[in-house]
């Protein structure tokens, strides 16, 4: 992204998207009964809830009753239902793990099969966007947190704190591929989860091999364990190679998450927040709920003068419905510079 005179004057910023994150798969309802949804009407309500808080973006995830998360794409649907019928304004983004919470104590924190994964391309209503992600990594969630945040949780019990630490997310290429056009026929849009510059690097890739021909939006996830740490380093980094035509949204974990959404609203970013990321206020003397979390960033969105971005203005800059023929528009509506030719270096390359 380019940063010119008067990049940071909230008059040439983009109104912030807050997504929303409270539905929170790696905890149990006991970890935050005050907060953590259960049943579909509670589940169907804390969407409202957080939309009039501020937040156009719903990061969806589903619990069944036992408390556990939901791996039935019967209840995503009905949910994503529900979410339509009270909220229709608000951009549904259904998490692409579909749970990546234990079936049972002391089992492997993982991901669904392919073929499964595959079937969020199926759910009926269609949500706007599946979160993507691009080349298999580690995703231990617990790497940089302190014991103080997950002390008396259920993340706390020596089997589902090693199930967590050891967890990976499988995103080879070929599924990603298969993936990415199995959304895009059913005109969902891949919303990219990227964990460093190398995820960034293969999605761009896939745009200029056509394997993705849509507006660019993406997660840059700074939950260390096998993604970037959450600093300002990283973060410039992975900044300075999104084009500008790209919708960029930071995402930490637990007490990283204010300073790091802090940060993105300054520049222009777009941030998340919600008990899927972290439980805390910034001294750790109480729990902070998802609704209380988007309350702060408004708050502090204010001070710096940016408007808050609604339904369908997140939907607008987003791009949702928009699918574009070719590479060249592709790269061109998202910032990029065109594909090389024979003969040619590169875009900014030319003959004395």
């Amino acid at each position: 992204m380019n940063f010119l005179d008067g990049s940071l004057f909230p008059e040439n910023q983009p109104p912030l998207m807050i997504t929303a994150a409270p539905y929170a798969p790696s905890w149990m309802p006991s970890d935050f009964p005050q907060d953590i949804p259960v049943t579909m009407e509670a589940q169907i309500q804390k969407a409202v809830d957080c939309y009039n808080a501020g937040a156009s973006v719903l990061h969806l995830h589903v619990r069944e009753m036992d408390g556990r998360g939901s791996k039935r794409l019967s209840k995503f649907n009905e949910l994503i239902a529900g979410v339509r019928a009270r909220v229709p304004d608000m951009l549904i983004q259904v998490g692409g793990s579909i749970s990546f919470a234990p079936e049972s104590e002391g089992a492997a924190a993982k991901w669904l099969s392919d073929d499964t994964r595959h079937m969020l391309a199926e759910l009926d209503p269609k949500p706007d966007q599946v979160t993507v992600t691009v080349n298999t990594s580690q995703m231990n969630i617990l790497e940089h947190m302190a014991w103080e945040d997950i002390a008396g949780t259920s993340m706390a019990d020596p089997a589902v704190f090693n199930a967590y630490k050891e967890m990976t997310v499988p995103a080879q290429p070929g599924w990603a591929e298969e993936h990415i056009q199995r959304l895009t026929a059913a005109r969902i849009q891949s919303a990219f989860q990227c964990y460093n510059i190398n995820s960034f690097e293969s999605v761009e890739r896939l745009m200029r091999r056509g394997v993705y021909k849509g507006p660019l939006v993406m997660n840059w996830v700074a939950i260390s364990g096998g993604m970037d740490a959450p600093h300002l380093y990283n973060l410039a980094n992975f900044v300075r190679a999104t084009p500008d035509g790209a919708v960029l949204t930071v995402e930490s974990s637990m007490r990283n998450v204010l300073p790091i959404n802090m940060m993105g609203i300054a520049l222009g970013l777009h941030v998340r927040c919600g008990i899927e990321d972290n439980l805390w206020n910034q001294d750790r003397s109480a729990k902070m709920s998802t609704v209380e979390q988007i309350e702060q960033l408004v708050r502090v969105s204010r001070e710096f003068g940016r408007a808050v971005a609604d339904g369908p203005t997140a939907k607008r800059l987003c791009r949702i419905g928009v699918f574009y023929d070719t590479v060249e528009e592709t790269l061109a509506a998202n910032g990029f510079a065109p594909n090389p030719i024979p003969g040619h270096q590169g875009f900014l390359r030319k003959a004395a």
